[in-house]
């Protein structure tokens, strides 16, 4: 075996086939860090002069001239085959510290222990234990959650092979109300062309100033859209509604229950039934009601939420949204994902994924309502095996001991 550079050609071939393919190892990635000051560089390991493991490494100058690398959900290798990892380990070691690095990082896209949708260790399931016991051995530290780049902890739902009508139908029951009532109100999905990103962007400002988290700048948004539209990788959806379409639905639709209520006429054997009419007629002008107030407000076409996804083969992900407070109470944001999840099962991805939940399954926990609205669509926790350090050189410990002083 030998390791060497190898041509992006090459690392984009070797990729395709690997299991562990995710859109943080690509070329585009590579570019879009480029322009953050970052380099590239594709490194691989070839045995009889086939190509058995690779990386896409970026490195960016840190402290006393020294390199920082890192490798987005790397190394692309079969880390059950402890020697390839060894040998891919001591190879990269030299290189980064020939490259005058003083450490570099990885966070596998494999599982830890596979769990069910509530998070729980599931009995004979998959365990790669053995394999974060191997990367300590070799001298990796185990960067900690909270310090970690990536998620860790995702939320995922298999569609290999499935039926819309089947991915529906096993949906719990509460969701798939949701979805219908979206559909009833008349919200419909739209997908952005790069001049519109604006409006994904003041969607994603007005979240994150509510939640108190920052966020990408819009030209993040347009590199990426600029970087992955044309392989159709990436979409940006936004749920919009028509009031004046919805205030008339909705009036039909008291007009029926009127209608169905004096065909019942004072008969005392539909009186349950009347009564339920009534309740419903009540709901509708209430929702009506509101309708025209926010139109009278906002106007007769509103933007209710936003998300960002990534389609690359195996799997859709959904990687950010946001929402407007106001509208919050539309529920769009399953009307959303019921949209793409369709998109997923008719163009032949096996995965569709939620992406990250914290890991904290307590009620009490300030972000449990992410998670319980992605168990809505019945699926599994799936928890990686983290992202860890590699030193190489003494500035990496000269580094951390200064970090900890100024603390």
């Amino acid at each position: 075996m030998y390791f060497s550079n190898i041509s992006k050609e090459e690392f984009k071939e070797f990729s395709d086939h690997s299991s562990m393919k995710t859109f943080m190892q690509t070329e585009e990635v590579a570019m879009l860090r480029e322009k953050n000051g970052w380099k590239s560089h594709f490194v691989g390991v070839k045995k009889d002069d086939i190509l058995v493991a690779a990386a896409m490494l970026l490195s960016k100058r840190r402290h006393f001239g020294r390199y920082e690398f890192y490798s987005p959900r790397g190394f692309l290798l079969d880390y059950n085959d402890f020697l390839l990892l060894d040998f891919f380990t001591q190879e990269m070691k030299k290189y980064v510290k020939k490259n005058k690095g003083y450490m570099f990082r990885i966070d596998p896209y494999i599982i830890n222990v596979e769990r069910d949708g509530n998070g729980n260790i599931l009995e004979n399931g998959i365990d790669h234990s053995a394999i974060k016991k191997h990367l300590f051995q070799l001298g990796y530290k185990c960067i900690p959650k909270e310090k970690r780049e990536q998620v860790s902890w995702m939320y995922v739902l298999d569609i290999d092979g499935k039926s819309e009508d089947e991915v529906f139908k096993n949906m719990k029951q509460n969701t798939r109300n949701i979805i219908r009532k979206t559909l009833k109100h008349g919200i419909e999905i739209q997908e952005l062309s790069k001049s519109e990103l604006k409006e994904f962007y003041k969607i994603m400002e007005d979240t994150g100033k509510r939640k108190g988290f920052a966020i990408r700048n819009l030209q993040y948004y347009e590199n990426m859209y600029d970087a992955f539209y044309d392989k159709g990788e990436i979409k940006y959806l936004v749920a919009k509604l028509d009031l004046d379409k919805q205030i008339k639905v909705l009036s039909e639709e008291v007009d029926c229950c009127l209608k169905e209520k004096e065909k019942l006429g004072g008969n005392k054997h539909h009186e349950g039934k009347i009564k339920s009419l009534d309740e419903q007629v009540q709901g509708l002008l209430k929702t009506i009601k509101m309708a025209e107030e926010i139109r009278k407000r906002d106007g007769n076409i509103i933007t209710l939420s936003g998300s960002q996804f990534m389609l690359v083969q195996p799997e859709v992900i959904y990687l950010s949204s946001g929402n407007y407070e106001e509208y919050l109470f539309y529920n769009s944001q399953y009307l959303i994902q019921w949209e793409m999840i369709k998109y997923a099962v008719k163009n032949g991805f096996k995965r569709y994924n939620f992406y990250g939940i914290t890991g904290n399954f307590d009620p009490n926990d300030k972000d449990y309502g992410i998670y319980k609205f992605k168990t809505g669509f019945n699926g599994y926790c799936e928890e990686l095996i983290g992202e860890y350090v590699m030193p190489v050189s003494f500035h990496y410990y000269l580094l951390d001991f200064l970090m900890r002083f100024k603390k």
